[in-house]
Protein backbone atom coordinates (compact mmCIF):
# COMPACT_ATOMS: atom_id res chain seq x y z
CA UNK A 1 0.00 0.00 0.00
CA UNK A 2 2.83 2.29 0.64
CA UNK A 3 4.49 1.82 -2.36
CA UNK A 4 1.18 2.50 -4.66
CA UNK A 5 0.84 5.68 -2.08
CA UNK A 6 4.27 6.86 -2.88
CA UNK A 7 4.35 6.58 -6.76
CA UNK A 8 0.78 8.10 -7.20
CA UNK A 9 1.86 11.62 -7.32
CA UNK A 10 4.87 11.27 -9.72
CA UNK A 11 3.47 12.04 -13.04
CA UNK A 12 1.51 15.39 -11.05
CA UNK A 13 4.51 16.12 -9.66
CA UNK A 14 6.67 15.78 -12.75
CA UNK A 15 4.44 18.10 -14.48
CA UNK A 16 4.52 20.81 -12.37
CA UNK A 17 8.86 20.34 -12.02
CA UNK A 18 8.74 20.40 -15.25
CA UNK A 19 8.38 24.11 -16.38
CA UNK A 20 10.61 25.26 -13.72
CA UNK A 21 13.30 23.14 -15.41
CA UNK A 22 12.18 24.25 -19.38
CA UNK A 23 12.46 28.16 -18.20
CA UNK A 24 15.42 27.59 -16.32
CA UNK A 25 17.26 25.89 -19.30
CA UNK A 26 15.46 28.28 -21.34
CA UNK A 27 17.27 31.42 -19.75
CA UNK A 28 20.69 29.60 -19.17
CA UNK A 29 21.06 28.83 -23.05
CA UNK A 30 19.26 31.43 -23.78
CA UNK A 31 21.98 34.07 -24.94
CA UNK A 32 23.05 31.77 -27.64
CA UNK A 33 19.56 31.65 -29.17
CA UNK A 34 19.86 35.29 -29.23
CA UNK A 35 19.29 36.56 -32.91
CA UNK A 36 21.04 39.85 -32.34
CA UNK A 37 23.91 41.73 -29.92
CA UNK A 38 22.05 43.24 -27.21
CA UNK A 39 24.13 46.55 -26.97
CA UNK A 40 23.38 47.36 -30.97
CA UNK A 41 20.59 49.16 -31.91
CA UNK A 42 18.42 47.50 -34.70
CA UNK A 43 15.05 49.25 -34.45
CA UNK A 44 13.68 53.20 -33.79
CA UNK A 45 13.66 53.64 -29.61
CA UNK A 46 10.50 52.22 -28.39
CA UNK A 47 9.36 50.55 -31.37
CA UNK A 48 6.97 48.10 -31.89
CA UNK A 49 7.17 44.67 -32.82
CA UNK A 50 8.14 44.11 -36.11
CA UNK A 51 10.45 42.02 -39.03
CA UNK A 52 14.03 41.12 -37.07
CA UNK A 53 12.47 42.16 -33.78
CA UNK A 54 9.37 40.22 -32.43
CA UNK A 55 9.25 42.12 -29.30
CA UNK A 56 10.23 45.81 -30.62
CA UNK A 57 12.59 47.80 -29.72
CA UNK A 58 13.78 49.04 -26.31
CA UNK A 59 14.58 52.71 -25.36
CA UNK A 60 18.05 52.80 -27.27
CA UNK A 61 16.47 50.51 -30.55
CA UNK A 62 17.79 47.29 -28.85
CA UNK A 63 16.36 44.26 -29.92
CA UNK A 64 13.97 43.18 -26.70
CA UNK A 65 13.93 39.40 -27.16
CA UNK A 66 17.40 39.55 -27.36
CA UNK A 67 18.10 41.67 -24.74
CA UNK A 68 15.06 39.07 -22.46
CA UNK A 69 17.02 35.83 -23.94
CA UNK A 70 20.16 37.32 -22.42
CA UNK A 71 19.50 38.56 -18.93
CA UNK A 72 18.09 35.95 -16.96
CA UNK A 73 21.08 33.76 -17.07
CA UNK A 74 22.87 36.17 -14.43
CA UNK A 75 20.01 36.55 -12.66
CA UNK A 76 19.22 33.22 -12.04
CA UNK A 77 23.06 32.20 -10.82
CA UNK A 78 22.59 34.83 -8.53
CA UNK A 79 19.90 33.92 -7.22
CA UNK A 80 21.21 29.91 -6.91
CA UNK A 81 24.36 31.41 -4.95
CA UNK A 82 22.13 33.10 -2.61
CA UNK A 83 20.00 30.01 -2.15
CA UNK A 84 22.64 27.40 -1.94
CA UNK A 85 24.99 29.46 0.51
CA UNK A 86 22.04 29.93 2.79
CA UNK A 87 20.97 26.55 2.35
CA UNK A 88 24.42 25.21 3.60
CA UNK A 89 24.99 27.57 6.33
CA UNK A 90 21.43 27.57 7.95
CA UNK A 91 21.76 23.33 7.88
CA UNK A 92 25.19 23.94 9.47
CA UNK A 93 24.41 26.32 11.98
CA UNK A 94 20.96 25.42 12.81
CA UNK A 95 22.10 21.81 13.46
CA UNK A 96 24.78 23.05 15.57
CA UNK A 97 22.61 25.61 17.67
CA UNK A 98 19.97 22.52 18.59
CA UNK A 99 22.63 20.45 19.84
CA UNK A 100 24.69 23.51 21.59
CA UNK A 101 22.13 25.90 23.75
CA UNK A 102 24.60 29.06 23.60
CA UNK A 103 25.11 29.33 19.92
CA UNK A 104 21.05 28.99 19.48
CA UNK A 105 20.13 31.48 21.74
CA UNK A 106 22.71 33.75 19.87
CA UNK A 107 21.49 32.74 16.87
CA UNK A 108 17.89 33.63 18.05
CA UNK A 109 18.95 36.95 18.70
CA UNK A 110 20.38 37.54 15.86
CA UNK A 111 17.47 36.31 13.90
CA UNK A 112 15.39 38.61 15.74
CA UNK A 113 17.85 41.53 14.61
CA UNK A 114 17.63 40.86 10.86
CA UNK A 115 13.89 40.21 10.88
CA UNK A 116 13.15 44.20 12.37
CA UNK A 117 14.99 45.47 9.29
CA UNK A 118 13.38 45.09 5.62
CA UNK A 119 15.52 43.25 3.03
CA UNK A 120 15.56 45.79 0.26
CA UNK A 121 16.79 48.50 2.96
CA UNK A 122 19.37 46.28 4.30
CA UNK A 123 20.42 45.54 0.73
CA UNK A 124 20.65 48.44 -0.10
CA UNK A 125 22.38 49.58 3.06
CA UNK A 126 25.14 47.04 2.60
CA UNK A 127 25.28 47.43 -1.29
CA UNK A 128 25.80 50.96 -0.98
CA UNK A 129 28.58 50.67 1.46
CA UNK A 130 30.27 47.94 -0.75
CA UNK A 131 33.19 49.38 -2.64
CA UNK A 132 32.15 49.22 -6.23
CA UNK A 133 28.74 47.83 -5.49
CA UNK A 134 27.50 46.00 -8.06
CA UNK A 135 25.83 41.97 -8.45
CA UNK A 136 28.60 40.99 -6.18
CA UNK A 137 27.68 43.25 -3.39
CA UNK A 138 23.56 42.60 -3.82
CA UNK A 139 24.61 38.69 -3.53
CA UNK A 140 26.89 39.10 -0.17
CA UNK A 141 23.76 41.41 1.40
CA UNK A 142 20.90 38.85 0.47
CA UNK A 143 23.39 36.14 2.16
CA UNK A 144 23.61 38.26 4.98
CA UNK A 145 20.66 39.15 5.62
CA UNK A 146 18.89 35.91 4.68
CA UNK A 147 21.32 33.41 6.85
CA UNK A 148 19.63 33.86 10.48
CA UNK A 149 15.93 33.48 10.01
CA UNK A 150 17.21 30.77 7.55
CA UNK A 151 18.96 29.16 10.72
CA UNK A 152 15.73 29.59 12.86
CA UNK A 153 13.79 27.48 10.36
CA UNK A 154 16.07 24.81 10.48
CA UNK A 155 16.83 25.08 14.21
CA UNK A 156 12.91 24.62 15.10
CA UNK A 157 12.80 21.60 12.31
CA UNK A 158 15.45 20.05 14.38
CA UNK A 159 15.06 20.76 17.95
CA UNK A 160 12.43 17.66 18.19
CA UNK A 161 14.86 15.47 16.49
CA UNK A 162 17.29 16.02 19.45
CA UNK A 163 15.10 14.20 22.26
CA UNK A 164 15.15 11.36 19.77
CA UNK A 165 16.50 7.95 21.45
CA UNK A 166 19.36 7.87 18.74
CA UNK A 167 20.70 11.23 19.38
CA UNK A 168 20.52 10.30 23.04
CA UNK A 169 22.65 7.09 22.04
CA UNK A 170 24.75 8.90 20.36
CA UNK A 171 25.47 11.48 22.72
CA UNK A 172 25.96 8.39 25.48
CA UNK A 173 28.59 6.94 23.15
CA UNK A 174 30.66 10.37 23.27
CA UNK A 175 30.24 11.49 19.88
CA UNK A 176 31.41 14.92 19.05
CA UNK A 177 29.18 17.37 18.13
CA UNK A 178 30.02 17.63 14.24
CA UNK A 179 29.16 13.88 14.61
CA UNK A 180 25.75 14.16 16.04
CA UNK A 181 25.11 17.51 13.48
CA UNK A 182 25.66 15.61 10.33
CA UNK A 183 25.33 12.20 10.71
CA UNK A 184 22.48 11.96 13.07
CA UNK A 185 20.54 15.28 12.31
CA UNK A 186 21.00 16.16 9.06
CA UNK A 187 19.78 12.91 7.16
CA UNK A 188 15.93 13.63 9.11
CA UNK A 189 15.78 17.13 7.95
CA UNK A 190 16.11 16.37 3.57
CA UNK A 191 12.31 17.54 3.36
CA UNK A 192 13.05 20.69 5.47
CA UNK A 193 16.37 21.50 3.57
CA UNK A 194 15.04 20.54 0.48
CA UNK A 195 11.87 23.56 0.84
CA UNK A 196 14.42 26.06 2.12
CA UNK A 197 16.70 25.95 -0.89
CA UNK A 198 13.49 26.01 -3.17
CA UNK A 199 11.44 29.11 -0.92
CA UNK A 200 14.89 30.76 -0.56
CA UNK A 201 15.40 30.75 -4.35
CA UNK A 202 12.33 32.41 -5.13
CA UNK A 203 13.02 35.09 -2.67
CA UNK A 204 16.58 35.75 -4.06
CA UNK A 205 15.10 36.12 -7.22
CA UNK A 206 12.65 38.81 -5.91
CA UNK A 207 14.48 40.36 -4.17
CA UNK A 208 17.78 40.98 -6.69
CA UNK A 209 15.34 42.00 -9.14
CA UNK A 210 13.87 44.46 -6.58
CA UNK A 211 17.09 45.51 -6.26
CA UNK A 212 17.94 45.97 -10.45
CA UNK A 213 15.03 47.82 -10.35
CA UNK A 214 16.22 49.89 -8.15
CA UNK A 215 19.91 49.91 -10.16
CA UNK A 216 22.10 48.82 -6.73
CA UNK A 217 23.00 45.85 -8.49
CA UNK A 218 23.90 45.54 -12.13
CA UNK A 219 24.18 48.77 -13.79
CA UNK A 220 23.37 49.59 -17.91
CA UNK A 221 24.01 48.50 -20.83
CA UNK A 222 23.17 44.85 -18.73
CA UNK A 223 20.49 42.95 -20.24
CA UNK A 224 19.35 42.09 -16.64
CA UNK A 225 15.41 41.24 -16.45
CA UNK A 226 14.44 44.02 -13.43
CA UNK A 227 16.59 46.68 -15.07
CA UNK A 228 15.13 46.72 -18.40
CA UNK A 229 11.65 47.19 -16.78
CA UNK A 230 13.14 50.60 -15.01
CA UNK A 231 14.79 51.39 -18.06
CA UNK A 232 12.07 50.67 -20.50
CA UNK A 233 9.37 51.76 -18.10
CA UNK A 234 9.01 55.78 -19.50
CA UNK A 235 8.03 54.03 -22.78
CA UNK A 236 5.59 51.71 -22.00
CA UNK A 237 2.83 52.96 -23.80
CA UNK A 238 5.03 52.83 -27.23
CA UNK A 239 6.07 49.27 -26.40
CA UNK A 240 4.82 47.36 -23.67
CA UNK A 241 6.38 44.52 -24.28
CA UNK A 242 9.79 46.60 -23.13
CA UNK A 243 8.25 46.29 -19.58
CA UNK A 244 6.00 43.84 -19.75
CA UNK A 245 8.50 40.78 -21.25
CA UNK A 246 10.60 40.69 -18.52
CA UNK A 247 7.87 40.93 -15.80
CA UNK A 248 6.72 38.13 -16.96
CA UNK A 249 9.62 36.13 -17.23
CA UNK A 250 10.60 37.26 -13.37
CA UNK A 251 7.09 36.04 -12.68
CA UNK A 252 6.88 32.88 -14.44
CA UNK A 253 10.67 32.02 -12.72
CA UNK A 254 9.38 32.58 -9.55
CA UNK A 255 6.54 30.57 -10.27
CA UNK A 256 7.40 27.61 -11.69
CA UNK A 257 10.41 26.93 -8.68
CA UNK A 258 7.86 27.12 -5.99
CA UNK A 259 5.93 24.80 -7.42
CA UNK A 260 8.81 22.23 -8.63
CA UNK A 261 9.62 22.61 -4.81
CA UNK A 262 6.49 22.13 -3.39
CA UNK A 263 5.89 19.09 -5.35
CA UNK A 264 9.32 17.81 -3.85
CA UNK A 265 8.94 19.11 -0.17
CA UNK A 266 6.34 16.63 1.72
CA UNK A 267 3.44 18.66 3.12
CA UNK A 268 4.50 18.38 6.87
CA UNK A 269 7.62 20.53 5.95
CA UNK A 270 5.95 22.68 3.41
CA UNK A 271 4.23 24.23 6.49
CA UNK A 272 7.12 24.04 8.88
CA UNK A 273 8.72 26.70 6.15
CA UNK A 274 6.38 28.61 4.65
CA UNK A 275 6.24 30.92 7.64
CA UNK A 276 9.34 32.42 6.53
Amino acid sequence: MSAITTAAPRPRALRRIAPGLLLVLLALIGPLLAAHPIDTPITAPYAPPGDGAPLGGDQLGRDVLSRLLDGGTALIGSALIVAVVITLLATLLGCFAVLRPTLGHAVERTADVVILLPPILGIMLLALAWPGGGRVAVIIAAIVLGTPYAVRIVASAAAPLTRAGYIEAATARGEKLWYLALRELLPNLRATVLALFGLRFVEAVYVISMAGFLQIGPQPPAADWALMIRENAPGILLNPWAVVAPGLAIAALAVSVNLASASLTPRFARKAVTVS
